[in-house]
C-alpha cells in the first residue's frame, strides 16, 4: 500500500489515520511488483532504489544512462512534491505562501504539470523493449500507457515505492477503513469535529438535494434518510456525481468539457482463490504483473494479469498451509451485458479458466489442482458493490493529454458541492486519490471560514485554473 510510510509529506494514509488518533501495524514489502513480460523479460521492483536500477540496467545495459536520467527526473518531481505542505491548489493564500517558501520546487512542478511520462522517457531512451517496460510501469497505476500518463502521477508512484516503500497493513487493507471509522467514532474526535458526526455503512447517496436549484444543501440516501449540510463532498466518479446524483439537466459546462476530454477506463474481472501453499515456490513475491507474449496486448481486455498474494506477507489471513490469490485483469462491462444468468455464470467460469491456465503455465505449475476456493467477479460486480458507473477504474484521456492540465479540482460549478477521488486532480493512484481528499478538506475548511481566505484572490485563481483546463 502506497502512502503508508512513517516519513515525508506523501505518506497521506498514515497522516489521515494519525489525524483521528489511529495507527496500524504494517509489514514492509521487499518487492513492489515482479514483472513477467514478453521475450522472457523478468524485472523485480526492489524496495531499495539502487537494487532496482542495478537489475533494470542488467536487462538493458546499453540504456544505462537513459534509465538513470529518466528515473532521476521522476525523483526531481517527487522530491519537489515531498518538500511541500500538501493542501488545496485552489486556495491562493496557501499556494502563494508555498511559492515564496519553496519557489524552485513550485516552478519544477509547474514545468512538469502539462507533461507525460512517455514523452520524458523518449528524451533519454531509444530501446523499444525498455520503453514498453515503462509503459507497463505506468499501466499498473493508470491502466494506460506512459504517453497517456501524467509525469507527476508516474513520479509519485515510481519514487514513493522506494522512498517510503510499500507497506502492507496487518490484517489486510480492509483494516484501513475500519481503523479510520473507529477513529472518527472516537469520543474525543467526535467532540472535536461535532457531536452530530457519524459513520454510516451499507447506505449510498442516491440524490443531491438543492435549494432553489442553486445551492447544494444535502443528500438523500438509498434508505430514504436525508442529511442536510452547508457542504456536500462526493467521492463518486464525475460520471456518477453529475449523471446520477444530479439530474442530467444540471450538468455544468465544465463537466461537459471533462467528459469530452476523458472516458471511463475499463473495469476488472477479479478472481479470488484459496489454494494449497505448496503450489507456490518459497521465494514467491507478493505482487506480480504478467504479460507473456505480445506487448500489443498490454492495454487490451484480459491481456495483462495482475496478481496479489497477501498471505506471502501476512500468513494470518488464511488457514495454515494455504494462500490467498487475488487475480484481476481489465474487462469492459459491455462484454457482460445482455447475458442470461446461466450464460453469465458460464462465461465467468470460461474466462477465469483461461486466466488461471496462463498463470499455471507462466508461474505456478499445478495451480488448478491446488484450488480449494474460487470466486469470480465481473465489471457488473464492481458496479454493484463499488457504485461506480460501468464498474470503471477511473478516468482515462481520450487521446494524448497535456499532463494534468485537463483534470478538474475539488470545487464544482454547483455551490456547496465538492468532488474528491480519481476523477479529480491529480488523478488515479493511492497517493493521488488521498491527495485529492487532503486538498478538498483544506478548500472546504477555507470556504467555511476555518482557514484564511481572500475572496478577491480566490475568484482570480479559480478563473485562472478554469482557463488552464481549456488548454488541455
Amino acid at each position: 500500500m502506497f502512502g503508508f510510510s512513517d516519513k515525508g509529506n506523501l505518506n497521506l494514509i498514515t497522516q489521515a489515520l494519525a489525524a483521528v488518533g489511529r495507527k496500524l501495524e504494517v509489514i514492509p514489502d521487499p518487492t513492489t511488483v515482479h514483472f513477467h513480460l514478453p521475450n522472457d523479460l523478468s524485472v523485480r521492483i526492489h524496495r531499495e532504489y539502487d537494487d532496482f536500477i542495478e537489475e533494470l540496467v542488467s536487462k538493458f545495459p546499453h540504456e544505462k544512462e537513459g534509465i538513470i536520467k529518466f528515473y532521476s527526473e521522476c525523483w526531481k518531481i517527487f522530491n519537489s512534491l515531498n518538500s511541500l505542505e500538501l493542501k488545496s491548489l485552489e486556495e491562493p493564500i496557501y499556494l502563494f505562501g508555498q511559492f515564496f517558501k519553496k519557489p524552485l520546487e513550485c516552478l519544477t512542478l509547474a514545468y512538469y504539470l502539462p507533461q507525460n511520462a512517455g514523452s520524458i522517457a523518449r528524451k533519454y531512451i531509444k530501446d523499444s523493449g525498455l520503453l514498453s517496460f515503462i509503459d507497463a510501469e505506468c499501466f499498473i497505476v493508470s491502466t494506460v500507457n506512459a504517453l497517456q500518463t501524467p509525469m507527476i502521477n508516474a513520479s509519485m508512484v515510481l519514487c514513493d515505492r522506494h522512498f517510503g516503500g510499500i507497506n502492507y497493513p496487518v490484517g489486510g487493507v480492509g483494516e484501513i477503513a475500519k481503523s479510520l471509522a473507529k477513529g472518527l467514532d472516537d469520543t474525543e474526535v467526535r467532540y472535536f469535529i461535532g457531536q452530530m458526526s457519524q459513520v454510516s455503512f451499507w447506505t449510498m447517496a442516491k440524490l443531491v438535494i438543492f435549494y432553489l436549484s442553486q445551492h447544494c444543501v444535502g443528500v438523500k440516501l438509498s434508505d430514504g434518510r436525508k442529511f442536510y449540510a452547508k457542504t456536500v463532498v462526493s467521492n463518486a466518479t464525475r460520471w456518477d456525481t453529475f449523471g446520477k446524483l444530479l439530474k442530467a439537466e444540471n450538468l455544468p459546462k465544465e463537466e461537459e468539457n471533462f467528459q469530452k476530454a476523458y472516458v471511463k477506463a475499463p473495469s476488472f474481472l477479479s478472481i479470488h482463490m484459496g489454494v494449497k501453499a505448496d503450489v507456490l515456490p518459497p521465494d514467491t513475491d507478493c505482487h506480480h504483473f504478467v504479460l507473456e507474449d505480445d506487448w500489443t496486448n498490454l492495454e487490451k481486455p484480459y491481456g495483462s494479469i495482475f496478481l496479489s498474494i497477501p498471505t506471502v506477507l501476512d500468513s494470518s489471513l488464511a488457514p495454515e498451509g494455504h494462500h490467498i490469490l487475488h487475480i484481476f485483469t481489465t474487462s469492459s462491462i459491455e462484454d457482460w451485458e445482455g447475458l442470461s444468468r446461466k450464460d453469465y455464470e458460464a462465461k465467468k467460469e470460461l474466462v477465469a479458466e483461461r486466466i488461471i491456465s496462463r498463470l499455471e503455465k507462466t508461474l505456478f505449475p499445478g495451480l488448478k489442482s491446488s484450488i480449494l476456493f474460487k470466486e469470480v467477479g465481473t465489471p457488473k460486480t464492481h458496479r454493484r458493490y463499488l457504485a461506480r458507473d460501468s464498474g470503471t477504474y477511473g478516468p482515462m484521456p481520450r487521446g494524448t493529454p497535456k499532463g494534468l492540465l485537463g483534470m478538474p479540482f475539488n470545487t464544482t460549478a454547483i455551490d456547496g458541492l465538492y468532488c474528491v477521488g480519481d476523477s479529480c486532480f491529480p488523478g488515479q493512484g493511492v497517493i493521488a486519490v488521498a491527495f485529492s481528499g487532503v486538498m478538498c478538506a483544506h478548500r472546504v475548511a477555507a470556504d467555511l471560514g476555518f482557514e484564511k481566505k481572500s475572496d478577491v484572490l480566490d475568484s482570480a485563481l479559480l478563473r485562472l485554473l478554469g482557463w488552464l483546463r481549456t488548454l488541455a
